[in-house]
């Protein structure tokens, strides 16, 4: 997944976010209802994550130093894991603590104004549909024909799951507290409002808990997609002399990858012939999966005794012991 993809859909659900959170903190004042402020701070908390990212991507593409050689591409991932935290405080928790709040002074809405908070939901419907529209459709362009389950979990690039869930946690809660608002303006009972506030908290610090997850797992070191570890095990047998002995592969970032190999150099009498086949499968290795930024391969014999084993890179790359 291109980072212009996820910034596409970042800027689109920032421009909707900002202008829907004000409208949703007029229709509080103008009707104190807990749902309205419960979802006037969510579309802050939003905005804010989206800067979040917009602010880890570019944090991301700072040039590698001897301090961090390998770069910055976790920048990325970090920035992704503090939105989840944020989405779990300000957005989901202080929603639970509005409900409670609202639950132990249930007061109706009243005033002329009382229209006002359904047709700024209905508005926000709409607006957050079309964000939601646009953070699917840039998905589309990488996700292929995975579901959007996997492609949530499976997604090394952390923009557009994370605004996939935003919006879909936003319309939702939309929907929630246009429940709670039109409930407590047909029965005239704020318990209906304090509802509503708490079923969105309730999905809020689900989703926070959903992202914290995955951004973890990132955090920690993902190996490549089997389907890229599937290229550059073919790109380094494709010679029809060399072979994987090892293989191990590490994101450093959604678009680096770093691969570590030991391949074996049968047939090879000098130095100079060994370097030349380890250049050789590193051209192909990155010919077949361009984001393989970092290669390290190291030269080893074959041992016909050995035995296939799953690989420690978690996909079922071959690892055969070498001779001694």
């Amino acid at each position: 997944m291109s980072a212009s993809g996820g910034n596409k859909a970042i800027i689109a659900a920032l421009a909707a976010n900002l202008t829907i959170a004000a409208l949703k903190f007029v229709a509080f004042a103008l009707t104190r209802s807990s749902s309205m402020l419960a979802e006037g701070i969510h579309s802050v908390a939003d905005s804010g994550n989206q800067l979040l990212l917009l602010l880890g991507g570019k944090r991301a593409k700072r040039q590698a130093s001897p301090e961090h050689p390998f770069g910055y591409g976790r920048e990325r991932y970090i920035y992704a894991f503090i939105v989840s935290i944020v989405l779990f405080s300000v957005g989901g928790l202080f929603a639970l603590y509005e409900a409670y709040h609202k639950y132990q002074d249930p007061h109706p809405i009243e005033g002329s104004f009382w229209w006002v908070p359904l047709a700024v939901l209905i508005g926000a419907i709409i607006a957050e549909s079309f964000s939601f529209r646009t953070a699917i459709r840039e998905s589309n362009h990488t996700r292929g024909d995975m579901g959007w389950i996997r492609f949530v979990r499976t997604a090394k690039a952390p923009e557009l799951p994370v605004i996939l869930l935003e919006d879909f946690g936003a319309l939702i809660g939309l929907v929630f507290a246009l429940f709670g608002v039109s409930m407590t303006l047909l029965t005239d009972n704020g318990m209906w409002d304090a509802a509503g506030t708490a079923m969105i908290g309730l999905l809020l610090v689900g989703i926070a808990a959903v992202l914290a997850v995955e951004t973890k797992s990132l955090l920690l070191g993902e190996s490549a997609k089997a389907s890229d570890v599937a290229k550059i095990e073919a790109a380094i047998a494709s010679d029809g002399s060399t072979r994987i002995i090892h293989l191990k592969t590490l994101h450093l970032g959604p678009e680096e990858l770093l691969v570590a190999a030991k391949i074996t150099v049968e047939g090879q009498e000098n130095g100079r012939q060994i370097a030349a086949v380890i250049n050789g499968a590193e051209q192909r290795i990155r010919t077949a999966v361009p984001i393989a930024t970092a290669i390290y391969l190291e030269p080893d014999l074959y041992s016909p005794r050995a035995a296939a084993t799953p690989s420690a890179n978690g996909s079922s790359t071959r690892s055969l012991p070498s001779e001694e």
